[in-house]
């Protein structure tokens, strides 16, 4: 027995004079606790408004699950005292290794089939920072060992025990890829770390030797942890809650989303914070004014909306609010950015091109009446949204009340490829060519989104000059000029204009605010999507409603759902300031007009040399023809389509339908258009009036 003593203690010292020659030998350098600090990277990127304030977080490293680094003075005592006990007990009197404990293990390694480690807080720092430090397989070697004595020496002479315990908790592994307290105390039990409790810390330190131990495995270690720490707990109390905290799916809440689509086109990888251009105060206001009116307006079959506001002169997004977060139909989809049918919001680009070639003025007189344009696809008849035709209406009127009839007159003025280059030049950039859209375009029959009309909207409030929007602080962007400054001053005294506007609006609806503003809405065929677009002084605002599943509204238009939203943002940002209306230009005349036949004058605007002196109805009879087929046509049938879905369209230069036609001596019909089906041979064909009197008269061939 003495010998066997005899023999231990020689071992014993054998070791303990072997570890201090090693730890005399020299370390490399160990990293300030400030720079450890600085060094750490969250996994979470923070997106900043203009004010530096935070409006988003989001996940952009998916290595790792890692949140603020906490001071240790918002971690809770009843964790740092619950680890203390169960890592490092004498933690305050040691300087990084404990040696008493080093000599146990090596007694207890010898002896004993149960092997234990000895590495103090200090020690698992140095590992934690240095990954040559730690073990390749279960167990660390000898040199590495040693390593990590030496470098827990030195952050002892280097580091505070406060900074020791806070870079430990931060640092530390706790579960699954939970990484550091933050993330631990908010994806586990939801809070911050300030506020565990007993039973909260000893679940937390019950964890640290074995992260993604079994749930039972984690109770039996916290109870043994709570005896000896003399906890009053029992272990009731802490299987409960770690039952209920680790028997789930982790789940770490958001502090802050107010601007995801954003935040997902800004936030990288190696971004930490990113300042953006929106104002936080209105990006919050705009997101609960559009839930609570896609709520109010739920009952119409509404589940989405979107809105988007610029500033005019420096193309910063103030707001961006791309769907109603949750309770949105897709909460993922980007409502500024998905393509959607324009409906009437491309009128004012349409008049504002007719303005500036000089092919009508505000004053010229469009005929509002019911028309009939053949197409490849059979016959096109626009309507009036009221379904009502007012006969000579004023560009100004036909605009600001968004008639159909004489807009469809004024892209056939302009031509669809013209009206599809300018619209280009303003931003809309996927656009088809003109034979796809044909006349239709005059209505919107395009899909745009909403960051494209909004930011083309800017273009007039800029007078003619358009730059792109942007989510970025003071980015600079090129300029270019795509209209006029008279036609752009013109343009937005129509859309400003209420009394032009009440023909089809009334004088009092959602889009007379009480400064200056200039705005148009839009709905697209079968009420699938709802728009309002228009600026002030400062700024402009768009607003979108409607279902991303492309499911129709019932009977919700751009005056009833969008408007409303778009009246209260203006509001909202004009709430301690106003809007002026654009100074006239020196290249814009402002001149009474004497409209023929109504004795009465009325003011207008007008491009300086283009101004007329009388605006007359006109009474010249357009001559009476066939316009189509033309004389001599050679018309061939395609063999690989059946003979009944091939038509010919009979066409005449007069929308008047008491017209008849006459084919081979034969009446075959009556109308300004007449559709029949060709067949094979030599063919004349005769236009005739009411009376049956030839007005026209031309042969053709169908091979």
């Amino acid at each position: 027995m003495k010998t066997l003593k005899l023999s231990l203690f020689f071992f014993v010292a054998a070791i303990l004079i072997f570890l201090y020659f090693l730890t005399t030998m020299p370390v490399g350098p160990v990293p300030e606790f400030k720079d450890v600090q600085r060094s750490y990277k969250k996994s979470d990127a923070i997106l900043l408004d203009r004010h530096s304030e935070v409006i988003h977080e989001l996940r952009v490293d998916l290595h790792g699950r890692r949140l603020d680094w906490e001071p240790i003075r918002d971690i809770s005592p009843a964790l740092i005292r619950t680890m203390i006990c169960s890592e490092d007990r004498r933690f305050y009197q040691h300087h990084g290794v404990d040696w008493k404990a080093i000599s146990a293990a090596l007694m207890g390694n010898v002896f004993s089939l149960h092997k234990r480690g000895a590495s103090t807080i200090t020690m698992q720092i140095a590992s934690l920072l240095d990954t040559g430090l730690r073990p390749k397989g279960s167990r660390r070697t000898v040199l590495q060992k040693w390593r990590q004595i030496r470098a827990a020496q030195e952050i002892e002479k280097k580091w505070t025990k406060e900074e020791i315990i806070e870079a430990y908790l931060n640092l530390l592994s706790f579960r699954g890829e939970l990484v550091g307290i933050s993330a631990a105390s908010r994806g586990l039990f939801g809070k911050e770390p300030w506020g565990l409790n007993d039973a909260e810390s000893l679940v937390l330190a019950a964890l640290i030797r074995s992260p993604n131990a079994p749930v039972d495995k984690v109770i039996r270690r916290a109870c043994r942890l709570a005896a000896s720490e003399g906890s009053a707990l029992s272990c009731k109390d802490i299987e409960r809650v770690a039952r209920e905290h680790l028997g789930k799916p982790y789940a770490i809440r958001q502090r802050c989303s107010l601007a995801p689509h954003v935040a997902r086109a800004l936030l990288k990888e190696d971004s930490a914070e990113v300042m953006s251009t929106l104002d936080a105060r209105l990006q919050r206001f705009a997101f609960k004014l559009l839930n609570y009116y896609i709520a109010d307006l739920r009952g119409l079959n509404v589940r989405d909306g979107a809105v988007l506001v610029v500033d005019n002169p420096t193309g910063e997004v103030l707001a961006y609010v791309a769907n109603t977060g949750r309770k949105s139909s897709a909460p993922y989809v980007d409502g500024i950015q998905a393509k959607r049918q324009a409906g009437s919001t491309l009128k004012p680009f349409l008049y504002g091109l007719a303005f500036e070639r000089h092919l009508i003025t505000p004053a010229s007189l469009l005929e509002d009446e019911p028309l009939d344009v053949p197409t490849p696809q059979g016959i096109y008849s626009p309507e009036n949204y009221d379904n009502y035709f007012r006969g000579m209406v004023t560009a100004r009127v036909a605009l600001a009340s968004s008639l159909n009839i004489p807009a469809v007159r004024t892209l056939s003025l302009i031509g669809v490829d013209s009206f599809i280059r300018k619209l280009k030049e303003l931003g809309f950039n996927e656009l088809r060519d003109g034979e796809f859209y044909g006349l239709s375009l005059a209505l919107g029959t395009a899909d745009v989104s909403l960051w494209e009309l909004v930011n083309a909207y800017r273009t007039f409030a800029n007078r003619g000059v358009r730059s792109e929007a942007t989510l970025i602080l003071n980015k600079m962007d090129l300029k270019r000029r795509v209209f006029s400054k008279e036609v752009a001053f013109i343009v937005s005294s129509i859309l400003s204009d209420r009394e032009a506007r009440s023909s089809t609006f009334s004088l009092e609806n959602p889009l007379s605010t009480r400064f200056w503003t200039a705005v148009k809405t839009g709905t697209s065929k079968d009420m699938m999507d709802n728009w309002c677009v228009g600026y002030s002084e400062r700024y402009t605002v768009g607003v979108w409603i409607g279902n991303f599943s492309g499911e129709p509204m019932w009977d919700v238009t751009g005056m009833t759902g969008a408007a409303p939203i778009w009246f209260e943002i203006m509001n909202y940002l004009h709430r301690e300031t106003t809007s002026k209306p654009p100074i006239p230009l020196a290249g814009v005349v402002s001149k009474n007009v004497l409209f023929s036949g109504s004795g009465t004058a009325k003011k207008e605007f007008f491009i300086r040399g283009v101004e007329p002196e009388v605006i007359k109805r006109s009474t010249a009879v357009a001559p009476l023809e066939i316009l189509y087929p033309p004389p001599d046509a050679i018309i061939a049938l395609d063999p690989d389509i059946p003979s009944r879905l091939q038509k010919l369209f009979f066409e005449s230069t007069s929308e008047k339908t008491e017209l008849c036609w006459m084919l081979d001596g034969v009446l075959v019909g009556h109308g300004n258009v007449f559709p029949w089906f060709p067949e094979r041979g030599f063919h004349t064909l005769a236009l005739l009036d009411s009376d049956e009197n030839f007005l026209d008269e031309m042969t053709f061939q169908v091979r």
